[in-house]
């Protein structure tokens, strides 16, 4: 089916797919606001929070900001799931760094606040702890991210933190146990959805990635895909795909507000 819809609309690769290279990622204003926020971030080995609907590009961001870093003066640490405990935590950052995690849960704090000091004071690379899905943090794990950023107070952090997650994880973050943690984030970063405009030159960025700078969307089955997807990309790329399929199996070569509403339907149906 692919292999025919890509043969019909006469299209070098799939639109809409994940599996961009960063050079290719379509920027529009929030994804660059964000960008440039997270690299302030990583740059003064600060504690930022990026926060955005499910969908909106967070990890797009933080990709793209770690692309447009010195690989050799910097340590990506990335942690998928907050479902690993503290423990887990600082087991994750000590093997991340080359050390082989202690056993007792007292001692893996210092061991992994020193792994990381060490990889900036002797190795010359900065640390960039990125925890994803953040929202699902506990507060002990949250609490537990303040005590490495201040595990030396007489010196300024070797690491960068980065919190990644849903719009609750605000919220979070003003609960009163965590008021000193709050304080110590130097920036908030949320990542809006595009606007209808920007959705449009989304559609024809991918388009044109995929061999077909014309237009292929009519201006109501954009509109349509913008209002539905709420302007979040991941949205937008599923709705759009969904398109071309209604499309095809209807034998236009033109994505109307008709296949729109079809594909509409099919991803609500199957969402």
């Amino acid at each position: 089916m692919l292999d025919k819809l890509q043969s019909f609309f006469g299209f070098t690769r799939l639109p809409f797919g994940r599996d961009l290279a960063v050079g290719m990622l379509h920027r529009h204003s929030g994804h660059a606001e964000t960008v440039a926020r997270i690299t302030w971030t990583i740059t003064t080995r600060s504690l930022g929070v990026v926060t955005g609907e499910v969908g909106a590009g967070k990890t797009v961001a933080v990709r793209a900001a770690l692309n447009g870093l010195d690989a050799s003066r910097h340590h990506p640490i990335y942690i998928p799931n907050p479902h690993i405990g503290t423990r887990g935590l600082y087991q994750q950052i000590a093997a991340s760094l080359g050390h082989t995690p202690r056993f007792h849960t007292g001692a893996l704090l210092p061991q992994a606040a020193h792994a990381l000091a060490v990889e900036h004071t002797e190795r010359g690379r900065v640390p960039v702890l990125i925890i994803d899905e953040a929202h699902l943090l506990s507060t002990t794990q949250l609490e537990s991210l303040r005590m490495l950023t201040n595990f030396d107070v007489d010196s300024t952090t070797p690491f960068a933190c980065l919190l990644v997650g849903q719009p609750t994880l605000r919220h979070m973050l003003k609960l009163g146990v965590l008021a000193a943690l709050d304080q110590r984030i130097a920036i908030k970063a949320h990542i809006a959805a595009m606007t209808l405009d920007e959705t449009r030159s989304y559609l024809h960025h991918h388009l044109a990635l995929a061999g077909r700078s014309d237009p292929l969307f009519t201006d109501d089955a954009a509109a349509l895909i913008h209002e539905c997807a709420r302007g979040l990309p991941r949205s937008v790329n599923n709705i759009a795909l969904q398109a071309l399929i209604a499309t095809f199996a209807a034998n236009n070569t033109i994505v109307d507000e008709a296949a729109t509403r079809a594909a509409v339907t099919e991803v609500t149906a199957t969402t």
